[in-house]
């Protein structure tokens, strides 16, 4: 079965990630997206280094289940194509900086125009409104600026580190996805299209209040001391054993009192510096020490028997190169193989999600630039003349040969 958005078309004017991998991510539950893109290069993600047959990971990663159409929207008849292709769709998504989809007449009142109860979907950097809206933005920038990089350096006192992945972008996508499900179903009610408009940094903020704003939640009583805003301190919650590294968790007193049996530090217990939830936290630097000292007499096998015969969370710490062949990895069916037609045969992740009443198909790999102008265009009502004319005249391009 073709997944539970199977039925529903979206425009998808994004690049790089957060866009990209929002429209993915609805590409994999069975929406028909297409991707419009400039004809020269299109997505910046296609240029990017690590690349095969033409292909950038990146782009595969963030593009497959696609159709890519090309059109220059600096050019008027290319932007009348886009609306034409609107006409017919339920969504509708762009991450220019705010004001530009207005400036080049994409903006939602344009849209709107050719299809009234359309999702209109905005995403930018910073927001929307005030002094910093128009600013260039890259995922950096939200870290630095949400305090996700004083979260991620263990206290305010700090140096101020970035989490190693895009985060901000990737957040960003999720809750961008799940927005447009949200107004598709809400329309389904009333009819009527909203505008959903998304930023990066009031996506962080609201991802971040939920467990590293707690020293500000409390209006009049907000922390007075650097220290005491913490996220993980000490060494984070990530040990080293003999072998190697591993994460351990034991917050609740059933599984302290399961650290203590699995170490043989029964007298821990009796220390009233561990003796409830609350003094834990507040002595978490003290606590945490004396687990790694322990956790270092023996090696990660060891002790994920040791502490799992005790019920007590715990992992391994595995790296990139082993996590995609990790037996629980495996049982989850998540990494899965599949071949594209100039790419060769690639190793990426399915939907997380999984739906029984309509389960997706697997998701067709992603398209090169412009393969899929002519069909898009043809089916948007364009005679073959006209569209080899836009062609000729670099308003749009076919499939480009771009093997490597």
């Amino acid at each position: 079965m073709p997944g539970p958005l199977h039925g529903f078309r979206v425009i998808d004017l994004t690049t790089m990630i957060s866009g990209p991998l929002a429209t993915m991510t609805l590409a994999d539950q069975g929406a028909e997206v297409i991707k419009i893109e400039h004809p020269k290069g299109g997505d910046h993600s296609r240029q990017v280094a690590g690349r095969r047959g033409g292909f950038s990971a990146s782009f595969l990663n963030n593009n497959r289940g696609k159709k890519s159409v090309t059109l220059n929207l600096k050019d008027e008849r290319g932007v009348a194509a886009a609306l034409r292709l609107c006409e017919t769709a339920d969504v509708f998504v762009q991450n220019f900086r705010p004001g530009v989809a207005e400036r080049i007449g994409l903006g939602e009142a344009a849209v709107r125009a050719v299809r009234r109860d359309i999702v209109y979907t905005s995403i930018s950097g910073f927001g929307f409104e005030g002094d910093w809206a128009g600013k260039p933005v890259y995922d950096p920038l939200i870290q630095a600026i949400s305090g996700l990089a004083s979260v991620q350096g263990g206290s305010d006192a700090e140096r101020p580190r970035l989490v190693r992945t895009i985060l901000p972008d990737k957040l960003t996508a999720i809750q961008t996805a799940q927005s447009i499900t949200a107004a598709l179903l809400a329309r389904s009610r009333d009819g009527k299209g909203s505008h959903v408009q998304i930023s990066m940094l009031d996506t962080v903020l609201a991802f971040l209040w939920s467990s590293d704003m707690t020293g500000y939640t409390f209006v009049g009583d907000e922390v007075t001391s650097d220290t005491s805003a913490t996220a993980q301190t000490f060494v984070e919650l990530i040990y080293q054993t003999a072998d190697g590294w591993m994460a351990v968790s034991a917050h609740t007193d059933s599984t302290w009192a399961g650290l203590t049996a699995a170490v043989d530090r029964p007298e821990w217990l009796d220390d009233p510096r561990f003796a409830t939830v609350a003094a834990r936290e507040e002595n978490k630097p003290a606590r945490l020490e004396l687990t790694q000292a322990a956790l270092l007499q023996d090696t990660t096998a060891n002790w994920m028997e040791r502490l799992g015969a005790h019920d007590v969370p715990c992992a391994p710490v595995l790296t990139r190169a082993e996590v995609y062949d990790h037996p629980q990895v495996v049982a989850n069916g998540i990494v899965v193989e599949q071949d594209h037609p100039q790419a060769g045969l690639l190793r990426q992740t399915r939907t997380p999600a999984r739906f029984s009443a309509n389960p997706t198909d697997s998701p067709a790999p992603a398209r090169r630039l412009g393969e899929d102008t002519r069909e898009v265009l043809a089916q948007a009502g364009y005679k073959t003349a006209a569209i080899d004319e836009m062609i000729a005249q670099g308003i749009a391009t076919d499939t480009q040969d771009t093997t490597e």
